[in-house]
């Protein structure tokens, strides 16, 4: 089943960043560690997180480096100083909205 990206709005760049906060990594990477630490629950295709990825490059939240692996230039990413902060603002955000949600789902009715 594919991720409804829609309904999961701003929970891609949370996901990339949160893997670049411990590691270096290439895109088509970030695409497979996603699904495999999520155990397929999110499954983000490329045409989602590399849109992501030049978003946050632009906005300088990561910095990239090109190698040649191969014989083909493989962009690898990491968090810059403003993508730790940015990691920590969005983090702070989904616990709050978490909570929100599941303090929702306590509340007891009586008849």
């Amino acid at each position: 089943m594919k991720t409804k990206e829609h309904l999961l709005d701003g929970v891609p760049e949370l996901l990339v960043l949160r893997l670049l906060a411990h590691d270096e990594m290439y895109g088509y990477q970030l695409v497979s560690e996603i699904q495999r630490r999520s155990k397929g629950a999110f499954e983000f295709g490329e045409g989602c997180i590399y849109p992501v990825l030049h978003r946050l490059v632009a906005q300088r939240l990561l910095l990239e480096r090109q190698q040649e692996v191969s014989g083909r230039t493989r962009r690898y990413y990491r968090l810059s100083a403003t993508g730790k902060k940015r990691l920590a603002h969005l983090e702070n955000t989904w616990k709050q909205v978490s909570a929100t949600i599941n303090a929702c789902g306590m509340e007891v009715r009586h008849a």
